[in-house]
């Protein structure tokens, strides 16, 4: 487990989760949405994306936390370990909305609320985003750790087991 890529639905808890593995491995983390994103709410050019991307797999140890469903299956080949975070629903909306208004290290700027576009990527995750995460998932289950979990105890109890 040396690289390691941690995905799921918005709002799931892929940074904190990737934080808290950092604190334990002592491995860099990137965070996909702070490396894609401005401080002025632009992004820069996919190509400048993926640049920065095949410098980090360089890289002999890393954790990856976001979805960037365009750029997961080069992030899975990329890495030897995938940890999905598949939450409830409910689980997810609560996470986006109470992180509203909380300076985050992991995004540029502070989100002053939970905007129908962001509310809207949450709600359409299941069933338009997740089976084909499912997909690349069975595609490489023979060749990658990965790491499935339901609920944030499973998540926890996983982060505590490693300690």
């Amino acid at each position: 487990m040396n690289k390691i890529i941690v995905i799921g639905c918005p709002g799931s808890g892929k940074s904190y989760f990737s934080k808290k593995l950092k604190d334990i491995l002592n491995y860099p983390i990137y965070h996909l949405d702070l490396i894609w994103n401005k401080p002025d709410k632009t992004t820069i050019s996919r190509e400048e994306f993926d640049s920065i991307l095949n410098k980090i797999f360089l890289e002999d140890t890393w954790i990856m936390d976001g979805n960037y469903q365009r750029t997961l299956e080069m992030r899975i080949n990329a890495c030897d370990t995938i940890i999905l975070l598949d939450f409830d629903l409910e689980v997810s909306l609560e996470g986006a909305t109470s992180r509203v208004g909380q300076q985050r290290d992991d995004m540029p700027w502070k989100e002053e609320s939970l905007s129908e576009e962001f509310k809207n990527k949450i709600l359409s995750f299941r069933e338009e985003k997740l089976p084909e995460i499912y997909k690349l998932l069975d595609k490489y289950k023979d060749e990658k750790e990965i790491i499935i979990f339901k609920n944030r105890e499973e998540s926890n109890n996983y982060l505590d087991s490693l300690k």
